[in-house]
């Protein structure tokens, strides 16, 4: 993210006259603090700031005097705001595409302020192609205007190395094919000459005849063989190309980290592992196949042209120049940013089908069935309008281009015709050089719908390989060791967030024993599920450490970490299949006794043994055959399967009733016996069975005892418990007065 821009040299005047020596930090100030567009800078200084506007200084402070530095976002703007002397004040405006610039501004001039050393971690990356300025393609860091198409096409021949013996084998046969086609005109020739129209003074030859046809018949049908034998290589090479293609995808997408899946629509990235794959399987079959074949074929019988006769083959080939520059200029200029805008709205429609269908109960809960409909038919009509503007230009070019080959031939026949009856030229070589001609206008028409499916498959290649070149955020050290986790937790001075620029946690500090229960309060957003993520290294802590057992987590192998974890979420996610697999998953060496004992400790094997199939009862999508508490304690049940030293329970009973509750509290007992467990929890009873408990404030650790001591303080937890009772008294008496 760039936080220094240059100046101009009267800006640069300004500034340094604004802030002194030297101007730290200058990003736009794009708009005024009324609205208007314009072309000024916000410049911070060791310890002023200033807005400068034209070279003259606009606006500007002392940065210790102010205090709270925050970005407030707004419709299509975004304003750096502080307080000052008790009354808000706005240091800055500027448009939405440099808000994320002002967080890290905001974080520098609360860091001054404060006296404290500035602590940034500039890891967000830019929108924008650093070449063009222009935007990304949605999703990517691929600039549609620097795309370089022949770096793709290389990259895609670098990956299929593995296949190109069959390649080779592809390609082979195809250059026989193409030699067999070009035979074809020669007997032609000898049937005419020979046999239907002799030149003067030879008479016809039956025998000559036979043989033209003979040829003529094996050039048709080996080269329908081979034709068959060249389409069945290369669609089993393009179809294993886009297989590895799609499997380095998926491959990709399971080592990146959290930050990063998040980041993206799950309908986005379906399309780079199936449309575009697909896409690029078609390119590799096309290119491999006819492509080829064409060039080929079009190479020579042009030099085949030109060896029969010279100012002919100049005839032929006269539209080919006005042909190429017609293609290049109008895909160049219109028909490549029409495509774009194709995929970015069937990007938008893939996304808005996947979110839909995933959240269909909600749509028939509130009967917003005619509204996703509306939606839909607006998504549907932008890709038809998208779809239909290129069909409209390419439908005015291919007849254009046509018309331009076709009055190719027609002065060949013209010529010809006069070389024929000037004795200059015979029937046959007449009609051989026409079927040579053909053979040009046939790849030349052929070519121009080539950038076509070329284009739309560049775009996918950069789209697989924008995934494939995703490096993760969460890696292991080359040095990472294989650790047995006892279940001790240090946090050291743990600083995170999600954006390195807005703390979601700050300097927390606290040690969990082995096999203790801690219980994690506050508010919405205090950072509770934020400090349990960390605990699994789903992220890495911005500054400080955690520590098991004395052992940075960074220094511990992921898989060897998580493996030693177990979580409960509120929102329990099961997969298709059979109720025994879903307890598996965490061990999927698991003997079915090991499933037994995992679902008795979770209070599951009851219900589970009731099911008709037992534990090979098949689960629909997301357990929907079965209750929620049902759900959770399979949950529970996977979760212990593997004896994890360390439990984290997310919410694992806010959304059951209250006898759903007890059972699974009963089986949490079990559970977290001698077991470190992290235990969130907004209904604050279900925290009785904790240690101690810790209290976390705005991301920073408020408080933290036992229950008796948190309520002697009448702190946050105090205040939390007290409410918490405040709402549940009224509940009881208005149950009396029903009763």
């Amino acid at each position: 993210m760039n936080l220094q821009y240059t100046l101009a040299e009267r800006d640069l005047l300004a500034a340094r006259q604004a802030v002194g020596e030297p101007v730290e930090y200058c990003v736009p100030a794009d708009l005024t603090l009324g609205g208007w567009r314009t072309q000024g800078y916000l410049v911070v200084g060791r310890d002023k700031w200033a807005c400068i506007e034209q070279g003259e200084t606009v606006d500007s402070g002392m940065i210790g005097e102010a205090r709270e530095y925050k970005v407030i976002p707004l419709i299509g703007n975004a304003v750096l705001e502080a307080t000052e002397n008790g009354s808000k004040r706005i240091v800055a405006r500027a448009t939405m595409q440099h808000a994320a610039r002002y967080g890290y501004i905001a974080k520098i001039l609360n860091d001054k302020a404060e006296n404290s050393p500035v602590k940034i971690y500039n890891n967000e990356e830019e929108a924008i192609c650093p070449k063009c300025g222009g935007p990304y393609i949605s999703g990517t860091r691929v600039c549609p205007k620097c795309m370089n198409k022949a770096a793709a096409l290389k990259r895609l021949v670098a990956v299929s190395k593995a296949h190109w013996p069959k390649l080779g084998l592809g390609v082979a046969v195809l250059l026989v094919s193409a030699g067999l086609a070009l035979i074809g005109p020669y007997f032609q020739k000898v049937m005419v000459n020979s046999a239907l129209q002799p030149p003067e003074g030879q008479s016809p030859s039956v025998d000559m005849f036979f043989f033209a046809l003979g040829g003529m018949l094996s050039v048709l049908l080996f080269g329908e063989l081979l034709g068959i034998a060249r389409g069945r290589i290369m669609a089993g090479v393009s179809s294993s190309i886009a297989a590895d293609l799609r499997q380095m995808v998926y491959d990709k997408l399971q080592q990146l980290s959290l930050g990063f899946l998040t980041s993206q629509r799950a309908g986005d990235m379906m399309n780079r592992i199936s449309s575009d794959t697909e896409r690029i399987r078609q390119l590799i079959q096309e290119l491999c196949t006819t492509a080829i074949f064409q060039m080929i074929v079009l190479v020579s019988a042009a030099s085949l042209l030109f060896h029969a006769d010279w100012r002919l083959a100049c005839v032929v080939l006269l539209p080919a120049p006005i042909v190429a520059y017609l293609h290049v200029y109008i895909w160049k200029h219109v028909l490549w940013k029409l495509f774009h805008l194709q995929w970015r709205v069937y990007d938008k429609a893939s996304s808005f089908l996947h979110d839909v269908l995933s959240g269909i109960r909600v749509v028939k809960a509130f009967g917003k069935e005619e509204r996703e409909i509306r939606r839909f038919i607006q998504y549907n009509r932008s890709f038809a309008d998208a779809s239909i503007k290129s069909e409209k230009l390419f439908s005015i070019l291919s007849p254009v281009t046509n018309y331009l080959i076709q009055m190719g031939q027609y002065f060949v026949l013209l010529i010809g015709c006069n070389l024929i009856i000037g004795k200059q030229m015979t029937l046959g070589e007449l009609v051989q050089f026409t079927m040579y001609a053909s053979m040009i206008f046939g790849p030349i028409a052929w070519l121009m719908f080539m950038p076509r499916w070329v284009a739309n498959a560049v775009i996918s290649i950069d789209r697989v390989f924008s995934v494939i070149d995703e490096q993760p955020e969460v890696y292991d050290k080359q040095q990472s060791r294989n650790h047995a986790i006892q279940g001790a937790i240090s946090f050291r001075d743990v600083t995170f967030g999600y954006k390195s620029y807005e703390p979601v946690l700050k300097k927390i500090d606290f040690d969990v024993k082995q096999g203790e229960m801690i219980g994690l309060v506050g508010h919405s957003g205090s950072g509770k599920s934020t400090l349990t993520n960390l605990v699994s290294r789903l992220y890495d802590v911005t500054e400080g450490s955690i520590q098991i057992d004395g052992i940075d987590i960074r220094d511990i192998k992921q898989d060897e970490l998580r493996s030693q974890i177990g979580v409960v979420l509120q929102e329990t996610f099961l997969f298709n299949g059979t109720i025994a697999d879903n307890i598996r998953y965490s061990k999927p060496d698991a003997t079915l006794e090991e499933i037994i004992e995992a679902a008795k400790i979770a209070n599951a094997h009851d219900f589970i043994i009731r099911c008709a199939d037992g534990y090979d009862t098949k689960l629909e999508e997301n357990g929907n055959n079965i209750s929620g508490g049902e759900r959770q304690r399979l949950a529970i049940a996977r979760a212990v399967l593997n004896n994890p030293r360390i439990l984290i329970l997310d919410e694992a009973t806010a959304s059951l009733d209250i006898e759903t509750e007890t059972a699974i509290q009963e089986a949490l007992k079990r559970v977290t016996r001698n077991r470190t467990t992290l235990a969130i929890a907004h209904r604050l009873t279900t925290l009785r069975n904790a240690d101690r408990l810790v209290v976390l404030d705005k991301g920073r650790l408020a408080e933290i005892g036992s229950h008796q001591e948190l309520m002697e303080r009448k702190g946050i937890y105090y205040k939390l418990v007290t409410a918490q009772r405040g709402m549940a008294k009224p509940k009881a008496g208005q149950a009396e007065v029903v009763g």
